[in-house]
């Protein structure tokens, strides 16, 4: 693997986690303006929208490839478009921001299982350790620097949706590396471009379901503005990056990345909602930083550095 292209490959997905940290913001801060279905069926629906001028002559181009993909890219598509954010906006309906974020560490642990099951790919001695420091650091974040809030949390049905969204993405992420040779041949956006064809209509059913209930999405500025971010961060930006660092990187160290969702979520609450950073979102930051180096760094620099 070449220097650059690794180095893409990270900064797509340190990209894509950034951008998720503004979406879990956007699912707190409208979970009682917008419906949970409502907020995926447009977020995906807009960024169809957008991106189709610019995939449907590649994706013509490409039918041969798509129909050698076939039933794969229907599965992709429900995992990655359809089910992980349905189920984090249907979470962050019942339960904490705190909570979200608890269950959320499972990920990288979960992809690493699903990789070493699925794919023969188990992590290597020094991945596990990093993974343990970088979960360490996370629980100093969730804990604000004090143990005892960790005993006294609460679990409820929003964080048993939760830890379905885990298992969804963890899946996600292991099969678009276990299937990677029937998506290489397309292009990275009309890639995505067909993950949303085939998965809005999976939510759709789920929208219907929800306006039946007298749930409703009132077109307000604020409303629009947090789809629209939705559909053009969270969504085309996030998983070209994502696809990309899964492809080059692997399903595994990939998801390390996700350990720093909480920083950049701290960073951008710093920013954007003028909220401090204590001592414990360095303290808890250093050590995840520290952790997916130690997770990820390769074994060449390793013996360089040691």
């Amino acid at each position: 693997m070449n220097k650059p292209s690794r180095q893409l490959a990270i900064a797509g997905v340190l990209m894509a986690v950034l951008c998720w940290a503004g979406n879990a913001l956007v699912a707190r801060a409208f979970a009682g303006e917008i419906p949970p279905f409502a907020l995926a069926f447009w977020r995906w629906s807009l960024a169809l929208v957008l991106i189709l001028p610019f995939v449907a002559l590649p994706l013509w181009r490409q039918r041969t490839a798509l129909r050698h993909a076939g039933w794969r890219l229907v599965v992709i598509a429900a995992f990655g478009i359809a089910g992980y954010n349905t189920f984090l906006y249907s979470a962050a309906q019942t339960t904490a921001a705190i909570n979200i974020t608890l269950v959320n560490t499972c990920i990288p642990l979960m992809t690493f299982i699903f990789a070493g099951l699925l794919l023969g790919d188990w992590p290597a001695r020094r991945a596990w350790w990093g993974m343990a420091l970088a979960v360490s650091g996370l629980l100093v974040l969730i804990c604000r620097g004090d143990w005892q809030t960790l005993a006294g949390m609460a679990f409820n049905r929003g964080d048993l949706i939760m830890l379905l969204a885990v298992l969804d993405w963890a899946l996600y992420t292991v099969l678009l590396r276990r299937w990677s040779k029937y998506l290489a041949p397309i292009p990275p956006l009309a890639l995505l471009g067909i993950f949303m064809l085939l998965g809005v209509p999976m939510i759709l059913p789920l929208y219907l379901y929800e306006l039946s209930t007298g749930a409703q999405l009132l077109a307000t500025p604020a409303n629009l503005s947090a789809i629209a971010y939705t559909a053009v961060f969270a969504s085309l930006v996030a998983y070209l990056g994502w696809n990309n660092g899964v492809k080059v990187l692997g399903a595994s160290t990939a998801a390390m990345g996700n350990y720093l969702m909480p920083v950049f979520t701290a960073i951008l609450g710093w920013i954007l909602l003028g909220e401090a950073l204590q001592l414990f979102h360095w303290f808890g930051g250093a050590m995840i930083f520290a952790g997916l180096l130690l997770a990820t760094l390769p074994k060449r620099l390793q013996r360089a550095t040691a």
